[in-house]
């Protein structure tokens, strides 16, 4: 039953983003022009959304849907490896013009190609497997 709610919430989540035109490469590639307000409206709404839900579970205990109690973990503040790791994750997304998220919702919506963009984030995260000791955490 578990497994059902999740393809639900993730067709549903692929609609949305098909239909807001989020996994638009055209307006991905606009966004890092600096010429379209489009994408940059939807990262920061769903970044204000983000941070009021989760003030929200901190303040009002709130559970999962499971009754388990949702627990926050601090974590170390440290630039270097912000900007390195965002940095990586940004020229991906700018190369394969979508983050992961899109990436699953193109592939529903046809576009076979970006199946070669997900096998590469695979072993990207592989290859993170490997090398996660030897990094800057």
């Amino acid at each position: 039953m578990r497994v059902l709610g999740y393809l639900l919430i993730g067709i549903f989540f692929g609609i949305v983003l098909m239909k807001s035109e989020a996994a638009s490469w055209f307006r991905i590639y606009e966004m890092f022009q600096f010429r379209s307000f489009h994408m940059y409206g939807i990262i920061g709404s769903a970044l204000v959304a983000g941070i009021i839900a989760v003030q929200l579970m901190k303040k009002k205990g709130i559970k999962s849907f499971y009754g388990d109690t949702i627990h926050f973990i601090p974590k170390q503040k440290s630039v270097y490896r912000y900007f390195l790791g965002g940095s990586i994750f940004g020229l991906g997304w700018a190369l394969a013009g979508a983050c992961p998220g899109p990436m699953f919702a193109l592939t529903g919506a046809g576009y076979l190609p970006v199946l070669i963009v997900i096998a590469a984030a695979i072993f990207g995260t592989f290859i993170y497997g490997l090398l996660r000791d030897k990094l800057p955490h």
